[in-house]
């Protein structure tokens, strides 16, 4: 069972009002999500939706030649596999976990039967689709237009807001290379410049200790803008979910509220 719904530590479904999310509560299962894991693969089916509560996801486009490139940071203010619900059942690109964390799980065939009985789910729906195409869009200029250096700080910076706080960030330099689409030769660097401008404290054997301001000041614009906008549309969007006009499913699930997280 779930708990109440102001408690559900994923933004999207935390927007739900709680005879909406009734719907979903009752096929969530908390899952621990690994860091290095492969959640889904670019162009696998996509068997489970998840929610994430904590950590974060980066989803990875994977080239015909091997290359790879981020092209978002999921946390708890997204989900990973909801283009099913837009009619697309494979994943059109590779979620790795980056940080270690909890998510809540339900499968397609599930979320797809809720959000029919819900205007609402389908609204919460079209507000990470928006706020995932804004991110897309964002890191392809990014790409073209800023440096190596500036780019990798705001993946950092991102990846640090999603990790709870701690300025170790378990990342290798591999991962870093992946993240950005460059040769590890270049990540080593690019990761000994910021070390001596000191917005990285140290590079241990799998793990980077950041100095947030100091990074920040490396950074691209791109970091702030892109954060402000992800946070205002999921923010409105919220704002709409809770605000909207009633669920086509209200009725019949008024006497069967569950709302909230729970393991």
């Amino acid at each position: 069972m779930m708990d109440h719904a102001t408690r559900v530590g994923n933004r999207l479904l935390a927007a739900l009002p709680p005879a909406d999310f009734a719907l979903l509560a009752p096929h969530l299962r908390k899952v621990v999500i690994e860091r290095d894991s492969v959640l889904v693969r670019s162009g696998d089916r996509i068997e489970h939706l998840l929610f994430p509560l904590t950590g974060a996801i980066a989803s990875i486009m994977e080239l015909p030649n091997g290359q790879t490139v981020a092209t978002a940071i999921i946390g708890r203010e997204g989900a990973v596999g909801l283009t099913s619900a837009l009619g697309t059942s494979r994943s059109p690109s590779t979620a790795v976990v980056r940080i270690s964390g909890a998510a809540l799980q339900i499968s397609p065939a599930r979320f797809l039967a809720a959000q029919h009985r819900s205007t609402q789910i389908a609204s919460m729906v079209q507000v990470f689709t928006r706020s995932l195409l804004m991110q897309l869009q964002h890191v392809a200029a990014c790409n073209a237009l800023h440096s190596v250096e500036a780019r990798l700080a705001c993946w950092l910076l991102h990846i640090h807001d999603r990790a709870n706080g701690s300025d170790l960030l378990p990342l290798t330099q591999e991962t870093l290379s992946e993240l950005l689409g460059v040769r590890r030769t270049t990540v080593t660097h690019v990761v000994s410049t910021m070390r001596a401008s000191r917005a990285l404290k140290s590079n241990r054997r799998g793990q980077l200790e950041i100095d947030r301001p100091r990074l920040e000041a490396v950074a691209c614009e791109c970091y702030k803008v892109m954060s402000r906008r992800i946070d205002r549309i999921v923010s409105h969007g919220a704002v709409g979910l809770v605000h909207g006009a009633p669920p086509r499913s209200a009725s019949r699930s008024a006497g069967s509220r569950i709302a909230g997280t729970g393991s």
